[in-house]
């Protein structure tokens, strides 16, 4: 009897899984190379996507179509430009309900969720209006960045190609990854950052399988977008700070103070979702109103509209004053979470980072001398890692977009705290809140099964009891229908103690169903009825894949020189060990004893 890996049941296990550290094939290779087909596509929708935001803007805001970069504070337009968002808005609503509503949201949270829920499938008409609905929304003044929207659309043209081939869930969840790392390395010229960011929130592995062509659709995005002369670095920055221990405390500040940010505002943005739910109108209408807000907004600080680089730009070599940046903070802070909260369509990582620069020039007075920009930069990366709760994402990301490897430690470190502040304090992320919302847990937790470290010997019973061969059929079925019997199943073995298979009721009612003769023996009738067993120093992972495809909770364990029994391994057992491998996450022991001793008087005392 074969299993479903192509092996022979109770075959050793060297012999149809080779034990190593990773299970990668050399499939791979085909994986990898049609990942950087993906990776071209990501990057000409990327750039299709850059251009069309400008185009918008410029028709938008300036009248005239034109690919330049224009900065919306000197449109023409004076009072007239509070309309410009709200037309906006109601264009991507109508998209949205008449095209398809997955165009809704900054992008990331319905790529993790067609991942998980929905074998990596993802619309056509995704990758055709995601980029069209978020240039119109961006390019009329919409708070936000380019790469949400480009992560969720290099993802759909993946998981595309990956509905077009033959190819497993995982290989198409891989393209639909590698499609989305491309798509961010072409706004940001972050390869290295787009493959963490993989790593961290998308693929929900961390293997060779997936990884190398995720690595190799980002790569290919990054030697493209060189050649088609986009900037690299994107927001160049070659300041520092020297290592000191008030400077070290002051970069947990920043990580702590942008943490606390990050929760306020993931919080203010479902806030915002909340009261928008609860308005009598069709959500269509949603993103018009949150418009109204944005165009508002960009009247008090016409900075805070569109995709704002150049905030960033002017935060990173100095140019805003602490009371520039955090009038740009609040205003940020208020359209962005109303547009977002309206459904409309936008990204989420070039307003944190404007945000956190904000943030960072607010506070930078307060804080040690450092060169210009710097703590701007810091909390921009605090403020990224902490609110989407991917460290080394962030702390990447800041130091390819900057092209700045020297403030490495200082950005790991804000990071690392501001990642921990916002894991202590929230449940869920800005980018899980959503799912959560719609009835579906997801765990970023990524831990080796146990059963892939924990061997047959380890926990199975080595005391059974047994059936004789030499006993009829109608004696066995006579013996397990006794209420006095302990157990469902039971090894049966000829005089050698050789397992010849495992008969419980109803496989005894099935071997009558075929015809045996209750007086036959059960040496005669489990000749065409084999069962699969386990051997000792097997792996639970590989046994329990040869108990599925058997079907059967229970297996003999036996001998490898001999075949003789040693042991029964249960489904009780199975879950024996998953209670040990969790057992080491809440059980508490010690080793040693250290023993303080105080001296009082006569001799030495053990304290109370």
């Amino acid at each position: 009897m074969a299993d479903s890996n192509g092996g022979t049941l109770g075959e050793p296990l060297e012999e149809s899984h080779r034990l190593g550290d990773f299970t990668t094939r050399p499939r791979v290779l085909l994986i990898a190379a049609i990942a950087i087909l993906v990776g071209t596509a990501g990057t000409i929708a990327g750039v299709i996507l850059l251009d069309l935001i400008r185009l918008f803007t410029g028709i938008a805001y300036f009248g005239r179509p034109t690919l330049e970069h224009l900065r919306l504070g000197t449109s023409p337009l004076g009072v007239a430009a509070v309309a410009v968002p709200i037309i906006g808005g109601l264009i991507v609503g109508l998209m949205a309900r008449y095209g398809t509503d997955k165009i809704r949201g900054h992008g990331i949270p319905e790529a993790i969720e067609s991942i998980l829920l929905g074998r990596s499938r993802l619309d056509i008409k995704v990758a055709i209006l995601k980029p069209l609905s978020s240039a119109i929304s961006i390019g009329t003044g919409g708070p936000f960045g380019a790469e949400g929207p480009i992560i969720m659309t290099g993802g759909a043209i993946g998981s595309l190609v990956g509905q077009v081939l033959p190819v497993t869930d995982i290989e198409r969840k891989t393209l639909l990854v590698a499609g989305a790392a491309a798509g961010m390395t072409t706004v940001f010229g972050t390869p290295i950052a787009a493959m963490m960011l993989a790593v961290e929130l998308l693929l929900f592995e961390w293997t060779p399988r997936s990884f190398i062509p995720v690595a190799a659709a980002a790569i290919t995005a990054e030697v493209e977008r060189t050649w088609l002369g986009l900037p690299q670095p994107l927001f160049p920055f070659h300041g520092g700070m020297e290592v000191s221990l008030a400077g070290v405390l002051c970069w947990l500040v920043i990580g702590i103070c942008a943490g606390l940010l990050s929760a306020l505002l993931t919080r203010l943005v479902y806030a915002c979702e909340d009261l928008f739910s609860k308005l009598p109108i069709h959500w269509m209408w949603w993103p018009a109103l949150g418009g109204l807000v944005v165009g508002i907004g960009g009247l008090i600080e016409p900075d805070a509209l569109g995709l704002g680089y150049h905030d960033i730009v002017a935060m990173l070599h100095g140019d805003t004053t602490p009371a520039a940046g955090l009038l740009l903070l609040a205003v940020k802070v208020i359209i962005w979470a109303v547009a977002l909260g309206s459904g409309t369509s936008g990204g989420v990582l070039a307003p944190l980072l404007i945000i956190g620069g904000g943030l960072g020039v607010a506070l930078g007075p307060a804080l040690p001398a450092a060169s210009p920009g710097f703590w701007a930069m810091l909390a921009m990366a605090a403020m990224l890692g902490g609110t989407m709760r991917s460290p080394l994402t962030a702390t990447f990301f800041a130091v390819e977009v900057t092209g700045n490897s020297h403030v490495l430690l200082p950005l790991v470190t804000a990071c690392m705290v501001s990642h921990l502040v916002t894991v202590l304090l929230m449940r869920r992320s800005i980018l899980t809140e959503k799912i959560s919302r719609r009835g579906h847990h997801l765990l970023r937790e990524y831990r080796v099964d146990p059963f892939a470290l924990a061997t047959v010997a380890e926990v199975m019973t080595p005391q059974v009891q047994t059936i004789s061969a030499d006993r009829t059929l109608e004696q066995v079925a006579a013996f397990l229908a006794d209420p006095t019997t302990q157990h469902p199943s039971f090894p049966v073995v000829d005089a050698n103690g050789r397992v010849l298979g495992i008969v419980d009721p109803p496989a005894v009612q099935s071997l009558l169903s075929a015809g045996k003769h209750p007086s036959i023996m059960m040496r005669a009738a489990l000749v065409d009825s084999p069962a699969p067993v386990a051997y000792p120093d097997e792996y639970l992972e590989a046994v329990i894949r040869r108990m599925v495809s058997a079907s059967t909770a229970h297996v003999a364990v036996v001998a490898r020189a001999d075949s003789k029994l040693v042991g029964y391994l249960s489904w009780r057992d199975l879950l024996r060990a998953w209670e040990q491998a969790q057992q080491q996450d809440v059980k508490r022991t010690h080793f040693y004893r250290l023993r303080w001793r105080r001296r009082a008087g006569l001799g030495d005392v053990p304290p109370a």
